[in-house]
């Protein structure tokens, strides 16, 4: 099988930080609390946990005093407030661009605007910076436009990960509905468009395309999505455990990208295995 690797795949800046940032801390804590997971990515998680960096759902759940990570998605002001009154040591591994979202939401409602963040309402980046306002509205599809209610003024941003695609359809569907003004920054990640890019471009050229990366990782999801639109033999794996031989039944050329929470072993044990069939 000859396989062709994206141009732009992997690990992104804001991952690499929060992992090694974990590492350090753990080398020198031994047992370490994370807000969430890290990143979504369950090989990652796994190999921490190994670590003794412990995974917990919410505030609660960590003890008084304990030192805790504060995951590249980012935390909401009352979060970190409970945290806070917990005395608890904080590690802040947010991605810089989450950070500069969370506060330009911050400082448009300050400037009377209505935040409205462009994104999925359950993906943690998302709930963070709905956690650093006051009355943000979150908008997933065209339908969630009439939450946002009144004709005044808006402020919009939009989950990192999304595509400039679905961000300038969801622009044009809110100017559509009648709002006196509308402040829009962009938010998108370039690191993740160039990733998006890359992979539309190689699964054109390629019979079947393998998108790596964890189920839950919005931006693993998101390059699958967009691969589908143009090649409909994509396939979203976690790993080479999920690889099936009947996928590339009649294929000749293979394409694989991953997501940015993908560690490189598990791309390079894919690609290898991958390039051994006959």
């Amino acid at each position: 099988m000859k396989v062709i690797v994206a141009e732009k795949y992997g690990f992104c800046a804001g991952v690499r930080n929060a992992i090694s940032t974990a590492e350090k801390v753990l080398s020198q804590k031994g047992k370490v609390y994370s807000l969430g997971p890290i990143i979504h990515n369950p090989d990652v998680v796994q190999r921490l946990a190994q670590k003794g960096l412990i995974t917990v759902d919410n505030v609660e759940q960590i003890p008084a005093g304990a030192t805790v990570l504060i995951r590249s998605h980012g935390a909401g002001a009352q979060q970190l407030a409970h945290l806070k009154e917990k005395n608890a040591e904080i590690i802040d591994a947010t991605c810089v661009l989450v950070k500069r979202m969370q506060q330009i939401a911050a400082q448009m409602e300050d400037e009377g605007y209505k935040v409205v963040i462009v994104g999925d309402r359950e993906h943690p980046e998302v709930q963070a910076v709905v956690g650093c306002t006051k009355q943000a509205v979150v908008v997933g599809d065209e339908g969630d436009i009439k939450t946002i209610g009144g004709n005044g003024r808006l402020g919009v941003v939009c989950q990192t990960t999304q595509s400039p695609e679905f961000f300038g359809q969801m622009l044009s569907a809110i100017a559509k509905s009648g709002f006196n003004e509308m402040k829009v920054i962009n938010t998108l990640c370039k690191e993740a468009i160039k990733r998006q890019q890359a992979a539309v471009d190689l699964c054109r050229k390629v019979d079947i395309m393998f998108v790596l990366g964890g189920l839950e990782s919005a931006n693993t999801r998101k390059l699958a999505e967009l691969c589908k639109k143009y090649n409909k033999k994509t396939f979203h794996l976690q790993s080479w455990q999920e690889f099936d031989k009947k996928q590339v039944f009649d294929c000749r050329t293979a394409g694989v990208t991953a997501g940015a929470s993908t560690p490189q072993w598990v791309i390079d044990e894919f690609v290898k295995n991958l390039a051994a069939i006959e």
